[in-house]
Protein backbone atom coordinates (compact mmCIF):
# COMPACT_ATOMS: atom_id res chain seq x y z
CA UNK A 1 0.00 0.00 0.00
CA UNK A 2 1.52 3.37 -0.98
CA UNK A 3 2.28 5.67 1.92
CA UNK A 4 0.78 9.16 1.82
CA UNK A 5 2.97 11.98 3.03
CA UNK A 6 1.84 15.30 4.38
CA UNK A 7 2.68 18.71 3.07
CA UNK A 8 5.40 20.79 4.69
CA UNK A 9 4.55 22.24 8.09
CA UNK A 10 5.65 25.76 7.13
CA UNK A 11 2.16 27.12 7.68
CA UNK A 12 0.78 30.14 9.47
CA UNK A 13 0.90 29.90 13.27
CA UNK A 14 -2.21 28.69 15.05
CA UNK A 15 -3.65 31.11 17.58
CA UNK A 16 -4.80 29.71 20.90
CA UNK A 17 -8.50 30.20 21.70
CA UNK A 18 -9.81 31.79 24.85
CA UNK A 19 -10.55 28.92 27.25
CA UNK A 20 -12.96 29.04 30.19
CA UNK A 21 -11.79 28.56 33.77
CA UNK A 22 -10.24 25.19 34.53
CA UNK A 23 -11.94 22.66 36.76
CA UNK A 24 -9.77 21.44 39.64
CA UNK A 25 -9.39 17.99 41.15
CA UNK A 26 -7.84 16.99 44.45
CA UNK A 27 -5.27 14.55 43.18
CA UNK A 28 -2.43 16.99 42.69
CA UNK A 29 -2.04 16.91 38.92
CA UNK A 30 -2.84 19.35 36.14
CA UNK A 31 -6.43 20.46 35.87
CA UNK A 32 -8.52 19.88 32.77
CA UNK A 33 -11.73 21.15 31.23
CA UNK A 34 -14.84 18.99 31.53
CA UNK A 35 -15.84 17.54 28.18
CA UNK A 36 -18.84 18.65 26.15
CA UNK A 37 -21.08 16.52 23.97
CA UNK A 38 -18.99 16.52 20.81
CA UNK A 39 -19.15 13.49 18.52
CA UNK A 40 -15.87 13.91 16.59
CA UNK A 41 -12.68 13.36 18.55
CA UNK A 42 -9.20 13.79 17.06
CA UNK A 43 -6.08 11.65 17.39
CA UNK A 44 -2.30 11.74 17.17
CA UNK A 45 -0.78 8.30 16.55
CA UNK A 46 2.98 8.14 17.05
CA UNK A 47 5.29 5.48 15.64
CA UNK A 48 9.08 5.78 15.73
CA UNK A 49 8.70 9.39 16.86
CA UNK A 50 6.56 10.50 13.92
CA UNK A 51 2.86 11.05 13.36
CA UNK A 52 1.55 8.13 11.32
CA UNK A 53 -1.62 6.30 10.40
CA UNK A 54 -1.26 2.53 10.38
CA UNK A 55 -3.49 -0.40 9.50
CA UNK A 56 -4.92 -2.03 12.64
CA UNK A 57 -3.43 -5.37 13.63
CA UNK A 58 -0.30 -5.02 11.49
CA UNK A 59 1.97 -3.45 14.14
CA UNK A 60 4.86 -5.66 15.25
CA UNK A 61 8.50 -5.31 16.25
CA UNK A 62 9.34 -5.46 12.54
CA UNK A 63 7.15 -2.44 11.73
CA UNK A 64 3.61 -1.89 10.43
CA UNK A 65 1.57 -1.37 7.28
CA UNK A 66 1.42 2.40 7.06
CA UNK A 67 -1.18 4.56 5.33
CA UNK A 68 0.40 7.91 6.06
CA UNK A 69 3.56 9.50 7.44
CA UNK A 70 3.40 13.17 8.39
CA UNK A 71 6.12 15.72 7.88
CA UNK A 72 4.51 17.80 10.62
CA UNK A 73 5.42 17.29 14.30
CA UNK A 74 2.94 16.01 16.84
CA UNK A 75 2.78 19.44 18.48
CA UNK A 76 1.42 20.94 15.24
CA UNK A 77 -1.62 18.67 15.44
CA UNK A 78 -2.08 19.43 19.14
CA UNK A 79 -2.05 23.16 18.42
CA UNK A 80 -4.57 22.63 15.63
CA UNK A 81 -6.93 20.75 17.96
CA UNK A 82 -6.53 23.45 20.59
CA UNK A 83 -7.33 26.17 18.06
CA UNK A 84 -10.56 24.38 17.23
CA UNK A 85 -11.30 23.56 20.88
CA UNK A 86 -11.42 19.83 20.17
CA UNK A 87 -11.13 17.91 23.40
CA UNK A 88 -11.10 14.25 24.36
CA UNK A 89 -8.69 13.29 21.59
CA UNK A 90 -5.86 10.87 22.25
CA UNK A 91 -2.12 10.63 21.70
CA UNK A 92 -1.13 6.98 21.27
CA UNK A 93 2.49 5.82 21.43
CA UNK A 94 2.82 2.82 19.15
CA UNK A 95 5.98 1.26 20.51
CA UNK A 96 9.19 2.86 21.82
CA UNK A 97 10.82 6.09 20.68
CA UNK A 98 7.74 8.31 20.96
CA UNK A 99 8.01 9.90 24.40
CA UNK A 100 9.58 13.19 23.26
CA UNK A 101 6.95 13.75 20.56
CA UNK A 102 4.18 12.81 23.00
CA UNK A 103 5.40 15.25 25.62
CA UNK A 104 5.65 18.02 23.03
CA UNK A 105 2.04 17.39 21.99
CA UNK A 106 0.78 17.46 25.59
CA UNK A 107 2.73 20.65 26.29
CA UNK A 108 1.20 22.28 23.22
CA UNK A 109 -2.34 21.53 24.42
CA UNK A 110 -2.24 21.01 28.20
CA UNK A 111 -5.41 19.42 29.54
CA UNK A 112 -6.78 18.79 26.06
CA UNK A 113 -5.49 15.34 25.14
CA UNK A 114 -5.37 11.86 26.61
CA UNK A 115 -2.18 9.77 26.47
CA UNK A 116 -1.84 6.04 25.87
CA UNK A 117 0.83 3.52 25.04
CA UNK A 118 3.26 2.24 27.66
CA UNK A 119 1.38 3.85 30.55
CA UNK A 120 1.62 2.10 33.93
CA UNK A 121 1.56 2.77 37.66
CA UNK A 122 5.09 4.14 37.66
CA UNK A 123 4.57 6.81 35.00
CA UNK A 124 0.83 7.59 34.99
CA UNK A 125 1.06 10.53 37.40
CA UNK A 126 4.00 11.91 35.41
CA UNK A 127 1.93 11.92 32.22
CA UNK A 128 -0.83 13.84 33.98
CA UNK A 129 1.72 16.35 35.22
CA UNK A 130 3.05 16.62 31.65
CA UNK A 131 -0.36 17.88 30.52
CA UNK A 132 -2.51 14.83 29.76
CA UNK A 133 -6.16 15.13 30.75
CA UNK A 134 -6.35 11.34 31.23
CA UNK A 135 -4.13 8.31 30.89
CA UNK A 136 -5.21 5.39 28.73
CA UNK A 137 -4.41 1.92 30.05
CA UNK A 138 -4.53 -1.36 28.17
CA UNK A 139 -1.89 -4.11 28.18
CA UNK A 140 -0.48 -3.20 31.61
CA UNK A 141 -3.69 -4.12 33.45
CA UNK A 142 -3.88 -7.53 31.81
CA UNK A 143 -1.81 -10.52 32.90
CA UNK A 144 -1.94 -13.88 31.19
CA UNK A 145 -5.02 -12.78 29.30
CA UNK A 146 -6.99 -11.65 32.36
CA UNK A 147 -7.70 -8.35 34.03
CA UNK A 148 -5.24 -7.78 36.88
CA UNK A 149 -7.44 -6.44 39.66
CA UNK A 150 -4.49 -5.58 41.90
CA UNK A 151 -2.87 -3.39 39.25
CA UNK A 152 -6.12 -1.66 38.35
CA UNK A 153 -6.94 -0.91 41.99
CA UNK A 154 -3.44 0.47 42.61
CA UNK A 155 -3.70 2.76 39.61
CA UNK A 156 -7.11 4.06 40.66
CA UNK A 157 -5.75 4.75 44.14
CA UNK A 158 -2.79 6.64 42.68
CA UNK A 159 -4.53 8.92 40.16
CA UNK A 160 -8.29 8.49 40.63
CA UNK A 161 -10.78 6.78 38.35
CA UNK A 162 -11.78 10.19 36.97
CA UNK A 163 -8.42 10.48 35.18
CA UNK A 164 -8.37 6.92 33.83
CA UNK A 165 -9.50 5.67 30.41
CA UNK A 166 -9.64 1.90 29.94
CA UNK A 167 -8.71 0.72 26.46
CA UNK A 168 -10.97 -2.16 25.46
CA UNK A 169 -9.85 -2.35 21.84
CA UNK A 170 -11.09 -5.60 20.43
CA UNK A 171 -11.31 -8.10 17.58
CA UNK A 172 -14.11 -10.38 16.51
CA UNK A 173 -13.71 -14.12 17.09
CA UNK A 174 -16.38 -16.77 17.26
CA UNK A 175 -19.14 -14.21 16.97
CA UNK A 176 -17.96 -12.22 20.03
CA UNK A 177 -15.68 -9.24 20.57
CA UNK A 178 -12.57 -9.90 22.67
CA UNK A 179 -10.13 -7.39 24.15
CA UNK A 180 -6.73 -7.62 22.45
CA UNK A 181 -3.38 -6.42 23.82
CA UNK A 182 0.31 -6.36 22.87
CA UNK A 183 -0.01 -4.30 19.69
CA UNK A 184 -3.49 -5.83 19.19
CA UNK A 185 -1.92 -9.23 18.46
CA UNK A 186 -2.90 -11.13 21.64
CA UNK A 187 -6.46 -12.14 22.45
CA UNK A 188 -7.34 -11.91 26.13
CA UNK A 189 -10.02 -13.90 27.94
CA UNK A 190 -12.10 -10.75 28.40
CA UNK A 191 -15.09 -10.26 26.10
CA UNK A 192 -16.52 -6.84 25.37
CA UNK A 193 -20.09 -7.40 26.49
CA UNK A 194 -22.76 -6.06 28.80
CA UNK A 195 -21.30 -7.67 31.91
CA UNK A 196 -17.78 -6.33 31.44
CA UNK A 197 -18.88 -2.84 30.38
CA UNK A 198 -21.10 -2.44 33.43
CA UNK A 199 -18.49 -3.99 35.74
CA UNK A 200 -15.71 -1.61 34.65
CA UNK A 201 -17.73 1.60 34.21
CA UNK A 202 -17.43 2.72 37.87
CA UNK A 203 -13.66 2.22 37.74
CA UNK A 204 -12.76 4.70 35.00
CA UNK A 205 -13.89 7.91 33.33
CA UNK A 206 -14.26 6.55 29.80
CA UNK A 207 -13.64 3.60 27.52
CA UNK A 208 -11.55 3.73 24.35
CA UNK A 209 -12.45 1.01 21.85
CA UNK A 210 -10.62 0.48 18.57
CA UNK A 211 -12.38 -1.92 16.24
CA UNK A 212 -9.09 -3.48 15.26
CA UNK A 213 -10.46 -5.54 12.37
CA UNK A 214 -11.42 -2.35 10.49
CA UNK A 215 -8.92 0.12 11.99
CA UNK A 216 -7.01 2.11 9.36
CA UNK A 217 -8.81 0.49 6.41
CA UNK A 218 -11.42 3.22 5.73
CA UNK A 219 -13.84 0.44 4.82
CA UNK A 220 -16.68 1.48 7.10
CA UNK A 221 -17.41 1.50 10.80
CA UNK A 222 -18.43 -1.58 12.79
CA UNK A 223 -22.14 -0.89 13.38
CA UNK A 224 -22.64 -3.95 15.58
CA UNK A 225 -19.87 -2.92 17.95
CA UNK A 226 -21.17 0.65 18.16
CA UNK A 227 -24.65 -0.61 19.00
CA UNK A 228 -23.20 -2.89 21.68
CA UNK A 229 -21.28 -0.01 23.26
CA UNK A 230 -24.28 2.33 23.13
CA UNK A 231 -26.59 -0.22 24.72
CA UNK A 232 -24.41 -1.25 27.64
CA UNK A 233 -21.79 1.42 28.42
CA UNK A 234 -22.90 3.72 31.23
CA UNK A 235 -19.98 6.11 30.69
CA UNK A 236 -18.62 7.88 27.57
CA UNK A 237 -16.95 5.70 24.95
CA UNK A 238 -14.66 6.74 22.12
CA UNK A 239 -14.95 4.36 19.19
CA UNK A 240 -12.27 4.25 16.48
CA UNK A 241 -12.04 2.23 13.30
CA UNK A 242 -13.16 2.34 9.68
CA UNK A 243 -14.72 5.82 9.52
CA UNK A 244 -14.48 7.25 6.01
CA UNK A 245 -17.25 9.83 5.57
CA UNK A 246 -18.99 12.65 7.38
CA UNK A 247 -22.16 10.55 7.54
CA UNK A 248 -20.38 8.24 9.99
CA UNK A 249 -20.61 11.02 12.58
CA UNK A 250 -24.39 11.08 12.11
CA UNK A 251 -24.55 7.31 12.45
CA UNK A 252 -22.59 7.31 15.69
CA UNK A 253 -24.48 10.30 17.10
CA UNK A 254 -27.86 8.64 16.57
CA UNK A 255 -26.85 5.08 17.46
CA UNK A 256 -24.68 6.14 20.39
CA UNK A 257 -27.37 8.06 22.30
CA UNK A 258 -24.85 10.77 23.20
CA UNK A 259 -22.46 8.34 24.92
CA UNK A 260 -20.40 7.16 21.95
CA UNK A 261 -17.90 9.45 20.24
CA UNK A 262 -16.00 8.82 17.00
CA UNK A 263 -12.31 9.13 16.27
CA UNK A 264 -11.49 9.64 12.59
CA UNK A 265 -7.88 9.16 11.50
CA UNK A 266 -6.73 7.95 8.09
CA UNK A 267 -9.75 9.34 6.23
CA UNK A 268 -9.00 12.97 7.23
CA UNK A 269 -7.25 15.32 4.82
CA UNK A 270 -4.76 16.27 7.57
CA UNK A 271 -3.66 12.62 7.41
CA UNK A 272 -3.70 12.37 3.63
CA UNK A 273 -7.33 11.29 3.24
CA UNK A 274 -10.29 12.82 1.42
CA UNK A 275 -12.55 13.80 4.34
CA UNK A 276 -12.11 17.44 5.30
CA UNK A 277 -11.01 17.98 8.88
CA UNK A 278 -12.74 21.36 8.91
CA UNK A 279 -16.07 19.69 8.08
CA UNK A 280 -15.71 17.48 11.15
CA UNK A 281 -14.97 20.53 13.30
CA UNK A 282 -18.07 22.26 11.94
CA UNK A 283 -20.11 19.13 12.65
CA UNK A 284 -19.12 19.28 16.31
CA UNK A 285 -20.12 22.91 16.53
CA UNK A 286 -23.54 22.10 15.10
CA UNK A 287 -24.13 19.10 17.34
CA UNK A 288 -23.18 19.71 20.90
CA UNK A 289 -20.05 21.83 20.96
CA UNK A 290 -16.87 20.19 22.31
Amino acid sequence: MPVRKSQSHNTAPINEPHLPSLRTFDIGHRTYLPYGAAVFRPCIDLHEGRVKQIVGGTLSEAGADTNFVSERPAAWYAELYQRDTLRGGHVIQLGPGNETAAREALAAYPGGLQIGGGVNLDNAAGWLDAGASHVIITSWVFHEGRLNEERLSALIKAIGAERLVLDLSCRLRGGRYWVVTDRWQTFTEMPVDETILRQLAPRCAEFLVHAVDVEGKQAGIDHNLIQLLAAHADIPVTYAGGANQLADLDTVRHAGHGRVHLTIGSALDIFGGALKYEDCVKYNRRHGGN
